[in-house]
């Protein structure tokens, strides 16, 4: 068998009068994992799925196995040996695991066998897709690619979703597969991550491989000059994130249960307050969410807005109360076939009542607000599909600071961004804060805590074993409480 299993040279793709792709490169061999970087919209995923047959390049040449490669479909390069996951879950909701595994043609045995290695206990097939939570579906994604046994993985951001020990479950994982003679492309933004498993990281910048770098220590520094072309310091947040507001509780939360993961949490949020939450995967953080959201009922406890009891039998009603939320899959959130204005205005349409030609000056105003604010692409304005990850995101949360903030809940609101994309959104939330918003947010990245958050909750087996403050959060600390190592007193 050659030793390069793909080789892409000179690869473009326009949409219209956007190029995504212009001069992209990747070279990659058997038994070897390459990183793929580059700031959000610098083409990744479209390098990716144009790889993987979902796209066909404007321009560009592609070699498997030493040999030209005419991908037209998804399904060819399955033949190929090119099997990819993608960025967001590729899993039809309305069906059970069964049947998503039939439709794809994917070995039931080997699928069970990845499933239980890669950490998802009591996973049933006829569990139906809509009812699993994302990190889940990430995974059985993962295994579906492992079971069919390819020449060459694709991952697509695969960790993002993801807490700390199914990471570190898929970087085993995948690593040994590596050594057993797997390629492996590895799109991610977390440093340590690529360190751990990747032997080299190719760079795109604008649409354009601009190099390749071995991992070793030090290539930090040198991929960010790569990607943007300046060095980036994240860490002067941190300065601003370490004084714990006080005040009357915009959002009080006292012994909230839900089913099925959600025991006993209590807090206190309060304006001009950035709260964080710290959580292993199915530790209760998604039932909070959804209780504070409006989208699921408590079983036990009471939630109080400015010291008056509610109960939310529906989001609308949260959002009546001034609480907005952000979700962790930012697809559950747009309007995808709708323009990046249309998704950011939506809820001032909301107020029909309102509707008139000043409430409409006004809103365009806000909306151009927003977009200047968060720094959004707007070069696709038909679709917001069209957009990259990162710019989708800020679509998400800037239609709230188009509409203004009272609460905000954010569920790990930089899962899949770049570096460049976190400095903005991080100063953001701040900026909100400090004009009065109270935000709750977690995420699943514990470096994140000390540079947004002015303090911490720690939840395990659904009730709240710790509270940090921020300036105290190292990722140490964080990640024995995260483990239930730490009891509050």
């Amino acid at each position: 068998m050659p030793d390069t299993l793909l080789d892409a040279t000179g690869v473009a793709k326009s949409f219209g009068a956007v190029k995504a792709l212009s001069d992209a490169a990747l070279t990659l061999k058997r038994g070897e994992v390459v990183a793929l970087m580059g700031a959000n919209g610098a083409g990744k995923s479209t390098f990716v799925k144009i790889l993987t047959g979902a796209l066909k390049p404007t321009a560009g040449r592609v070699l498997i196995r030493g040999k030209e490669a005419r991908v037209g479909s998804p399904a060819q390069a399955r033949r190929s040996g090119l099997v990819p996951v993608y960025q967001e879950p590729s899993l039809i909701p309305d069906l059970d695991v069964a049947d998503n595994l039939k439709l794809g043609g994917t070995p039931v045995a080997p699928f069970q066998q990845w499933v239980a290695e890669l950490g998802v206990e009591n996973l049933k097939l006829s569990d139906m897709i809509a009812d699993l939570p994302l990190a889940t579906l990430r995974i059985l994604d993962l295994a579906r690619a492992l079971a069919v046994e390819p020449d060459v993985l694709l991952l697509d951001e695969m960790t993002a979703a993801l807490p700390t020990d199914l990471v570190e479950n898929v970087l085993k994982t995948v690593r040994a597969r590596a050594d057993a003679g797997m390629g492996v492309i590895y799109v991610s933004h977390r440093f340590t991550e690529i360190q751990t498993l990747c032997d080299s990281a190719t760079i795109l910048r604008d649409g354009r491989t601009v190099g390749t770098l071995p991992i070793e220590p030090g290539v930090e520094e040198r991929a960010v000059e790569l990607m943007l072309g300046a060095k980036l310091d994240l860490g002067s947040a941190r300065s601003r994130a370490a004084t714990q507001r006080t005040g009357a509780a915009r959002l009080s939360v006292k012994s909230i249960a839900a089913a099925p993961k959600l025991t006993d949490v209590s807090f206190d949020l309060q304006a001009g307050e950035v709260l964080g939450i710290v959580a292993l995967e199915g530790q209760g953080q998604d039932e909070l969410f959804d209780v504070l959201a409006g989208f699921a009922d408590h079983s036990a406890g009471t939630l109080a807005v400015d010291g008056a009891p509610v109960a939310f039998a529906h989001p609308g009603d949260a959002i009546a109360r001034g609480i907005t939320y952000v979700p962790g899959n930012r697809a559950d959130a747009l309007c995808a076939e709708r323009s990046v204005r249309e998704n950011i205005a939506l809820p001032f349409a909301a107020q029909l009542a309102d509707w008139g030609p000043l409430k409409q000056r006004k809103e365009r105003e806000r909306v151009d607000y927003a977009i200047d604010k968060l720094q959004i692409d707007t070069r696709a304005q038909g679709e917001v599909q069209r957009l990259s990850g990162g710019n989708q995101q800020k679509v998400t949360i800037g239609r709230w600071v188009a509409k203004g903030v009272e609460t905000l809940l954010l569920f790990d609101p930089t899962r899949g961004i770049d570096v460049r994309t976190k400095r903005q959104i991080y100063p953001l939330i701040r900026e909100l804060a400090e004009q009065g918003a109270a935000v709750l947010m977690y995420t699943s990245e514990l470096e994140e805590i000390p540079l947004a958050c002015d303090r911490c909750i720690v939840i395990f087996n659904g009730r709240v074993v710790d509270m940090i403050a921020a300036h105290e959060a190292d990722e140490a600390t964080l990640m024995r409480a995260d483990n239930g190592l730490t009891e509050a007193a």
